[in-house]
């Protein structure tokens, strides 16, 4: 997969930090030593992470080149490593492993969780958001324009550009034997000024795969398809601006002594 753009990425931080700041409120430690942060982009989330725990020793890891060096420039005194969450370990027990909208891209969750719960030093807690919007207009109109014969044939079969993720109770079930576990769920209505918004805010998540397969020229037609369906999808409402409604299931595990 190609490079992730943190300028793209960063349009939207707002939104984006939002639902990672609501976890790291409901995070039951007070002074954990070791806190690091699987998946942490551009450093928006790390960053909230060295204000509350000013004292932790805190590491960001990604896959994404362009988005470590972003979030170096934001914050020099932060360690970041590129790593894989899929195959990431630790060297040593982690009191804190925070993951902001990053495990929708690791497959196989019935290994991954018990897996990260284990890195966990004793009361030390997993805290995790995940969108849960495969099922949104947003998402699914990405799917029925992948079908198109123009585009088709290069992207392929478009369910397996993302993990789906559990439901609530199979995350339970899983972390329920080893970890005390606060779930929920909470959708986020963002207005955006119009359906071109829908479609720049989703490039540089979750359009990226559909659209990398594609020639330039191709990448154009599929946004330009796929923005006209987005219009019907999202009608404007009162004001004139288009809403989108953004589900995310949230986790806390917090493992026993």
């Amino acid at each position: 997969m190609a490079d992730w753009n943190p300028a793209l990425y960063s349009r939207f931080e707002a939104e984006r930090t939002r639902p990672a700041a609501e976890l790291l409120a409901r995070v039951p430690l007070e002074a954990p030593r070791s806190v690091v942060d699987l998946g942490c982009g551009p450093g928006n989330s790390t960053e909230l992470l060295a204000r509350r725990y000013r004292a932790a020793r805190i590491v960001g890891t990604d896959t994404s080149e362009a988005m470590l060096a972003a979030a170096r420039e934001r914050l020099p005194a932060v360690t970041f490593e590129r790593s894989d969450i899929a195959e990431w370990s630790a060297a040593e027990p982690v009191d804190l492993l925070y993951a902001n909208a990053s495990l929708q891209w690791v497959p196989d969750h019935p290994r991954l969780i018990p897996r990260l719960v284990a890195a966990l030093a004793p009361g030390g807690a997993l805290a995790a958001q995940v969108p849960d919007n495969l099922d949104e207009p947003s998402h699914a109109l990405m799917r029925e324009t992948a079908a198109d014969p123009r585009f088709a044939p290069l992207i392929g079969d478009a369910s397996r550009l993302r993990t789906r993720i559990l439901c609530e109770r199979r995350y339970y079930d899983l972390l329920a034997p080893l970890a005390d576990v606060d779930l929920w769920r909470t959708t986020y209505y963002h207005p955006l000024d119009r359906a071109a918004d829908i479609v720049q805010w989703l490039r540089s998540t979750g359009l990226k795969p559909f659209l990398e397969p594609l020639t330039p020229e191709l990448q154009a037609h599929f946004l330009a398809e796929y923005e006209r369906r987005l219009e019907a999808a999202y009608p404007a409402r009162a004001d004139g601006r288009r809403l989108l409604a953004f589900p995310r299931l949230f986790l806390i595990a917090r493992r026993r002594d």
